[in-house]
């Protein structure tokens, strides 16, 4: 008889029930994940490919920066001054590039810099995907360094800023950082207009980075406007020379040139010694950057006596030919004294002028008054900014005081216990040479004539201009005579000022002057710091680099001469045997 298996008991069926329907519950699931990926991947790839594509654009679609143009400076006939000049920059991703490629080396030498720190930077910023390797450098040099075909070595198209006249207008145009962001001079103060807007773009590049082509323009690059300066350029080379030639003769430390239309106020004209090479700025010095025609202050010494006389002329007491004894040569204001180079007796204030006295403008002044003398020189435009609108401008010191001691009415009279800039000082010898009229001064071409204030007379800027002439003809500034034309001016000389005061043995050798005298066209101003030697004097030293400069600038100018060859030989001056 056979064995009869045992029947299930209750709870052995609830335990394969129950595993039974685990086990249906994992495949129920299972396929509902299938499903459910299976009908994504037909949404995605029929249905909703939209999606799709822009995941993948959003990977591979940037937008990039179009670099803007810098706006150009010019001298007023449109010569350039400053230019932007496109040029590559060749940059790297770092984990793209092998810091241990031996084509580094030729790249490196190419490119004239370390390559032991090429390859350390290379590592160091081996987590990022953008590092500068050279900037700004010539297209044909990058090229040749692409050519090695370095992976991860890439070039963009950059702008770099170029100043044709190099050092010769340094001091007035400035210069750019290597971003093209104005530092010094017209690029700094006019850097808003000077600078464009960048544009934007969308491009299409591979997962490296590369670009595969430009999708579309999403803002064009604004260039930056031009600027048209004042300047000509002819004018500010010879100036230059003859400013650069009298400073090295004279181992001088330094030097100033300002040269104005006297119709317009426009700087034709601004040198300075020493300049610099803006387009190599490997070993600039701070000093050099200074355009001290602006920035820096000087007493104007003798130069000041003429416009000290106009004021005495406005009042109406003087005339050109009143008398004034200026015996024994000198004045005493207690333990102060001043001297003329001899004891002149009774002269006219013509020749007072002529003579440089300062006994003679002392006792002038000391009958007028300093408020009548500070007052004039104020309305001339000194101790006050010209307006220029250049970073820097110093403005000088113009004094002023309740009660005048007579000391102090003698030294503002010629040129002491004040200061001025050398703009300043051209501006008040426009006036006198225009007949009277202070304009605005600007570096900016004019297209027609400012309106100007009248600050003196016709009838006592034409004395004085006749005082200026015979100063020139038989005075102390025989040597600032041009060639073929007739000219005016003042010769200055003064100490300068050290740590501790007057220097005894440094001097400023100073002219200021106009031409041509029938009918003036340009004021000029030179200045000459610490001429070492012998000679020191303005009318030395500043006086024959007026005379080759306006001789020059006049016929550039197609101004007619006045003089036949013979007569200008006639007058060739010799020593001025006065000096002022």
């Amino acid at each position: 008889m056979s064995a009869r298996p045992d029947k299930p008991t209750f709870m052995q069926k609830i335990a394969a029930s129950l595993k039974a329907w685990r086990y249906g519950s994992v495949v129920a699931v299972f396929l509902l994940v299938v499903a459910t990926l299976g009908w994504r991947l037909v949404d995605l790839h029929v249905i909703d490919q939209e999606f799709l594509r822009k995941q993948g654009d959003v990977r591979t679609i940037r937008v990039d920066s179009i670099d803007a143009h810098r706006g150009m400076i010019t001298d007023r006939y449109g010569e350039p001054l400053a230019v932007s000049t496109p040029v590559e920059t060749l940059w790297a991703n770092p984990g793209e590039v092998d810091p241990e490629d031996p084509r580094l080396s030729m790249a490196a030498s190419l490119l004239e810099i370390s390559e032991a720190r090429l390859r350390q930077r290379l590592r160091d910023y081996a987590s990022r995907e953008f590092i500068y390797v050279s900037r700004k450098i010539q297209p044909s040099l990058a090229r040749e360094v692409l050519s090695l075909g370095i992976p991860g070595l890439y070039s963009r198209l950059e702008y770099k800023r170029y100043y044709p006249a190099g050092e010769v207008a340094a001091h007035l145009v400035g210069f750019t950082n290597i971003d093209e962001q104005g530092q010094e001079g017209i690029e700094l103060s006019y850097n808003e207009w000077l600078s464009g807007l960048p544009g934007r773009k969308r491009v299409l590049r591979d997962n490296r980075g590369r670009l595969i082509r430009d999708l579309s323009l999403i803002r064009d690059a604004r260039p930056g406007k031009d600027l048209t300066l004042s300047l000509d350029l002819r004018l500010q080379y010879l100036a230059y020379r003859e400013l650069k030639a009298v400073v090295q003769a004279h181992k001088a430390r330094g030097g100033t040139l300002v040269m104005l239309d006297v119709s317009t106020g426009e700087v034709l004209a601004m040198v300075n010694q020493q300049s610099f090479n803006p387009n190599d700025r490997t070993s600039l010095s701070p000093g050099r950057l200074r355009n001290k025609a602006l920035t820096d202050l000087f007493e104007p010494g003798s130069t000041m006596k003429p416009l000290a006389v106009a004021a005495a002329l406005e009042t109406g007491k003087y005339q050109p030919d009143t008398l004034i004894d200026t015996s024994p040569g000198y004045r005493r204001f207690g333990r102060f004294t001043i001297r003329d180079h001899r004891n002149y007796g009774e002269l006219p204030i013509t020749e007072i002028i002529s003579r440089s006295s300062n006994v003679g403008v002392s006792l002038i002044a000391n009958d007028i008054g300093g408020d009548v003398i500070r007052d004039f020189y104020f309305r001339l435009g000194l101790g006050q900014p010209t307006g220029i609108g250049f970073p820097g401008e110093a403005v000088g010191v113009l004094p002023m005081t309740d009660k005048w001691r007579p000391v102090e009415e003698a030294t503002l009279s010629y040129g002491y216990g004040m200061s001025v800039n050398a703009l300043q000082l051209a501006q008040a010898y426009m006036a006198v040479a225009n007949g009277g009229i202070r304009y605005p001064v600007t570096v900016m071409r004019r297209d027609s004539i400012p309106a100007g204030e009248r600050v003196m007379s016709e009838r006592v800027a034409a004395q004085v201009r006749d005082m200026l002439q015979a100063t020139v003809e038989v005075g102390t500034g025989k040597r600032a005579n041009p060639a073929l034309y007739t000219a005016g001016g003042k010769t200055g000389t003064v100490h300068l000022v050290g740590a501790r005061g007057y220097e005894d043995s440094q001097y400023k050798a100073i002219f200021a002057g106009m031409a041509p005298m029938d009918n003036p066209r340009i004021a000029t101003v030179v200045a000459v710091d610490a001429p070492q030697g012998g000679d020191y004097y303005g009318g030395e030293v500043a006086a024959p680099v007026f005379a080759r400069v306006m001789s020059d600038a006049l016929r550039l100018l197609n101004v007619r001469p006045e003089l036949t060859a013979a007569e200008a030989e006639v007058r060739t001056p010799g020593p001025t045997g006065e000096q002022g």
